[in-house]
């Protein structure tokens, strides 16, 4: 396979993204050492794993909300584009949340909290699953990947998803949970903030996100090849930098209804005992762990 040469090239598209992501409030740090020491690395072995196998390739990018996985995702796609010639789909599982019309009618059956998107059993897992085999697949046709509105908090109508018409090579498959490994039934029945203890009396929806993630979840992320995972220093920077990806979505759309502080304090509690699991757990399981700091910067790599 000819990989493309030119790093001058390269860099100009890679600087012109971040200055395209940057807000005012949070400027994006050592933009040239972060390309070298973070993201052409891991390109690397992204291709020499593709090379290897000789067949579409599912690469799993987890982490806290807020850490930077829809932005690392597009960088990983324009290199491996521009160096490498290869086909790169960026995957959000974000984008197959049910419907808002889908998790009332959860929220009725099972649980209330339900109503609100972000934990596993709020995505629909079937359409996620066979888009995930039907992009592996050696004869691959067409699909549409669908698209969620956070704004609106709803899926958007089919004639607005995206439609991918050719084989991808590599499939970036992100999302706050992805990797994720169910509890231990014991574990669930001390509540671990103030929305379980107060509206998760009876364990309900504990027990059925534990559920969830340990079999339609756990079945789809055996799908993925290798597993990304960016570990923020504390659960409280999730919180800070939730209110930052909240600034860009006003900025970004067209609809005025956002989060205010005490609903994204709120919002954040329902991922709270994941994605604290995942800090623990993950940093050991995922193939590459990569360490933030507090300023949001890529601090350090792990391969495991």
């Amino acid at each position: 396979m000819k990989v493309k040469p030119s790093f001058l090239e390269l860099k100009k598209r890679y600087l012109k993204f971040i200055s395209s992501q940057e807000v005012s409030s949070e400027p994006f740090y050592d933009k040239i050492g972060q390309l070298k020491k973070f993201y052409l690395p891991i390109s690397e072995l992204i291709f020499k794993k593709f090379n290897n196998k000789k067949k579409t390739i599912i690469i799993g990018l987890s982490g806290g909300q807020g850490s930077g996985k829809s932005t690392i995702a597009r960088i990983l796609k324009l290199i491996l584009k521009q160096k490498y010639n290869l086909n790169t789909i960026n995957i959000s599982i974000d984008d197959y949340y049910k419907t808002s019309k889908e998790r009332k009618k959860m929220s009725l059956k099972v649980n209330k909290l339900f109503l609100t998107r972000g934990v596993p059993g709020t995505h629909d897992v079937k359409l996620l699953s066979k888009h995930l085999k039907a992009l592996k697949k050696l004869s691959f046709n067409s699909l549409k990947i669908p698209k969620f509105d956070k704004s609106l908090d709803d899926r958007l109508p089919k004639k607005k998803w995206s439609h991918i018409k050719k084989k991808q090579d590599i499939v970036i498959f992100e999302g706050w949970c992805i990797g994720a490994k169910a509890e231990n039934k014991n574990k669930l029945k001390k509540p671990i903030n103030i929305l379980e203890r107060n509206e998760d009396v009876n364990l309900t929806w504990r027990k059925k996100v534990n559920y969830e993630l340990n079999n339609s979840y756990g079945k789809i992320f055996r799908l993925i090849d290798s597993l990304i995972f960016l570990k923020v220093p504390s659960f409280q920077y999730v919180y800070k930098w939730r209110l930052l990806q909240e600034k860009k979505i006003k900025l970004r759309s067209k609809s005025k209804k956002i989060m205010n502080n005490l609903e994204i304090k709120k919002f954040i509690m329902f991922y709270e005992r994941i994605t604290k699991n995942m800090i623990k757990n993950l940093s050991k399981k995922a193939n590459i762990l990569i360490a933030l700091d507090k300023k949001h910067k890529l601090k350090s790599m792990r391969i495991n």
